[in-house]
């Protein structure tokens, strides 16, 4: 059985994943103290030195994981965000490696990175791990950043890694307060008084995957780490383009309604690139994890906005995106 540490278990991937691990009789997840990211990182790396040495506990001589789910930045996030970002990031995978080091070879490494971000301004898309990455924003810089260190990282203590260049994610659990995910916020428009501000043209493309695929994706990749080793790129997507104009459409037949959208402009959006298709070249037997249709997705996000809604979820309230 295989022990996994899920940093970012709160947010929306790192809860996929746990729900993921706990699905799975061949993997169990270590849970401790969460990183007190709030405190700076000379704060943060002794944490994770500590969280590491649970999980080598919980592995108990047997094989591990480090599962990177974490995250504060967005698009929009200025420089000075990003760059504290990644000192925490950089003060925790230290902190860890301080404690895998002497299990190395018991352990395999997963980082969350953005496709979006990374691949902004690259061209020809669809955009493979071939393509050349081009980030527009702070945020796609720091995403390359910590790719870089995460792998330098892994290569000094001897742990395979993967980094997961990940399509636009949606499904339960999303964010309303952060400018990102425009499935849920569409959703959010069509349930409330509040319209969407949609900053991008309508004909823009992107990749949409549900969470929880994401999820399984994510966990048959380690599977596949622990047979070949090494280090890798995946680009963790579903092939399929579809454009803002689509998702309103399929938005409109599955809840019987127009959803409320503003047309508008911002600087943000000079950071999105208009066609960011996705095809990953790199394990692609692993992709049948995927099993969501985009309207079964789009469905199952209106039912958990839906229900925060009734719960009164204080974070359900703003609808501006991109």
């Amino acid at each position: 059985m295989t022990a996994a540490w899920v940093v970012g278990r709160s947010g929306m991937l790192g809860s996929a994943i746990a729900r993921a691990l706990h699905d799975r009789p061949d993997w169990s997840e270590s849970v401790g103290v969460g990183l007190p990211w709030s405190e700076g990182p000379d704060a943060v790396r002794p944490a994770a030195r500590d969280a590491a040495r649970r999980l080598l506990a919980d592995a108990d001589g047997g094989p591990w994981a480090l599962i990177w789910a974490g995250g504060a930045a967005v698009t929009a996030s200025s420089e000075a965000d990003t760059d504290r970002e990644f000192e925490l990031f950089a003060a925790a995978f230290d902190g860890a490696a301080e404690a895998l080091r002497p299990d190395a070879a018991n352990g395999r490494f997963f980082v969350a990175s953005s496709a979006g971000g990374v691949y902004a301004g690259s061209t020809n898309p669809p955009f493979t791990e071939r393509s050349e990455p081009v980030p527009l924003a702070p945020y796609g810089r720091l995403k390359l950043r910590s790719e870089v260190y995460a792998r330098s990282v892994a290569e000094r203590i001897g742990v395979p890694s993967i980094v997961g260049r990940i399509a636009n994610l949606y499904g339960p659990g999303q964010r309303l307060d952060k400018l990102q995910g425009i499935i849920s916020h569409l959703a959010l428009a069509r349930l409330t008084a509040t319209p969407a501000s949609v900053f991008v043209p309508l004909d823009t493309l992107r990749d949409y995957l549900f969470v929880d695929d994401a999820a399984e994706l994510v966990l048959a990749a380690l599977d596949r780490l622990e047979v070949e080793r090494g280090h890798v790129t995946k680009i963790l997507a579903t092939g399929e383009g579809t454009s803002i104009a689509s998702l309103l459409g399929q938005l409109r037949a599955i809840s019987k309604a127009r959803p409320r959208v503003v047309l508008g402009a911002s600087p943000v959006a000079r950071h999105q690139a208009r066609d960011l298709r996705l095809r990953s070249v790199v394990w692609p037997e692993i992709d049948r994890a995927r099993t969501r249709t985009l309207p079964e997705g789009i469905g199952r996000t209106i039912q958990d906005i839906e229900r925060r809604l009734r719960d009164g979820d204080q974070r359900a309230t703003s609808s501006s995106v991109r």
